[in-house]
Order: C-alpha cells, then sequence, then structure tokens
C-alpha cells in the first residue's frame, strides 16, 4: 500500500495538556470564510474540494485547491483568511488542531487589535 506524505513540519510549540480536534469546514459559494481569528494551538489542514483564499500574519495570502495542505503555528499569529476563492461552489476542508486546555479553539480578533498589528500583515496585492 503506498502512502504520500503531503505535509511534514515541525511546529513551534504544542501546548501542555493539549488535546486533539478534527472538524470540517465548508463554506458557500463567495464566503468571506471565518473573520480574522487565531487558534491556541498548532492546526493542521487539508482542502478536500473547491478551492480557498488562506493568509496568516507575516505571510501573503494564496489560493488553496483540491488536495493541498496547509498549517499554522496557533498561539499569537492571526489567520486573515480562509475565504472562498470560488463564486460557484462551495469549499471545504478539514483542520485537525491541537488545542489548549480551558482555552477556546478559535478566538476572533478585534478591530483596534488588527489596527495594532498591521505592521505584521504581508502587503495585499
Amino acid at each position: 500500500m503506498p502512502i504520500t506524505t503531503l505535509q511534514e513540519v515541525s511546529p513551534p510549540r504544542i501546548p501542555d495538556g493539549a488535546h486533539a480536534m478534527t472538524i470540517v469546514v465548508e463554506h458557500p459559494p463567495g464566503s468571506p470564510g471565518t473573520p480574522p481569528h487565531r487558534h491556541s494551538g498548532p492546526a493542521f489542514g487539508y482542502v478536500l474540494s473547491g478551492e480557498m483564499v488562506f493568509e496568516l500574519e507575516g505571510s501573503p495570502a494564496r489560493v488553496l485547491r483540491e488536495g493541498e495542505v496547509f498549517w499554522e503555528p496557533g498561539g499569537d499569529v492571526i489567520h486573515y483568511q480562509d475565504a472562498n476563492n470560488r463564486p460557484d461552489i462551495p469549499v471545504r476542508f478539514t483542520v485537525t488542531m491541537l488545542c489548549e486546555p480551558g482555552t477556546p479553539m478559535l478566538t476572533l480578533v478585534d478591530e483596534d487589535e488588527l489596527a495594532e498589528r498591521a505592521s505584521f500583515r504581508a502587503a495585499r496585492s
């Protein structure tokens, strides 16, 4: 049985006592996705179908397509976009997160903090 490695990374940290959570996210055609947020620990994802605009703090936005993978370190890093790149079909992706105990797996970032951290965001085209 062949095995294909899709992604291999060394996450910067795994919270003590972390628990794993795997979810499937579906955004309808043209959806902006989840507002800017962060995760308490690293997250690893796989695009099941469609196309997603993926943008993390410090990296330019990129389009991920079916079969492509992504990851984010969690902690203080802002996840700006997981938008649907297509106006005609949904995007579906799965994410496995290593969550810090007693902390929500996803925390929205308010406008004041976005303004304070604007210099960390990659230039947008």
